[in-house]
């Protein structure tokens, strides 16, 4: 709706990310416009402010529009900008789902380690299903902690393949995630502005 909104003039700047279908790119030699649509909420972001202005004004025309200025929030994503480049965190979601799980006063732990394999899966019932549907819950949170958290990586992915039959282990083995994401709740990616590739 919002492309739709968008002169044709514009449309036929902009194009779909091969990676994700609400992320708009438009680039040229000189300036380069991204437009991210997420339900009601759109990011816009560019190096050219006239074209950035255009499109908003473009956009008046057909929504009530806010503009809340330079982004600091976004789906979890909290953005923190510094003479240098850009700092994004999610500190406030590993808050959030550690309260939600009940550890937001648990101990924290400085490293973190597991060892799963299918072979305990033969001498350990399954979970029930209310328990296997919660461990999937937060499996499902903390994948999406990746995007900042490249450190959890590895052992995130190697709990996915124990989502359609975990064992007690397995929720165990999240739980030391979260211990572990306490412990380091400042941690950020940093995006250097003075990088070229």
């Amino acid at each position: 709706m919002v492309l739709q909104a968008l002169s044709i003039s514009y449309q036929s700047c902009y194009h779909y990310s091969q990676f994700d279908h609400s992320l708009f790119i438009k680039s040229s030699r000189d300036c380069i416009t991204i437009l991210l649509i997420y339900v009601d909420d759109v990011v816009l972001a560019g190096d050219n402010s006239q074209e950035i202005s255009n499109i908003t004004n473009q956009l008046q025309k057909h929504f009530r529009i806010k503009n809340f200025g330079n982004l600091t929030y976004f789906l979890g994503l909290e953005v923190a900008r510094s003479q240098d480049g850009i700092h994004l965190s999610q500190r406030k979601y590993v808050l959030y789902f550690l309260q939600e799980a009940d550890m937001l006063h648990c101990a924290p732990i400085p490293t973190l380690r597991t060892h799963l394999s299918y072979e305990n899966a033969y001498y350990t019932s399954l979970l029930g299903e209310s328990e296997a549907s919660s461990f999937r819950h937060l499996i499902g949170r903390l994948l999406y902690l990746t995007n900042t958290r490249p450190n959890i990586v590895f052992v995130i992915h190697h709990l996915i393949q124990f989502v359609s039959s975990p064992i007690n282990d397995h929720p165990h083995a999240a739980r030391k995630i979260l211990r572990y994401l306490k412990n380091s709740l400042g941690h950020s990616i940093f995006l250097n502005n003075k990088h070229h590739c």
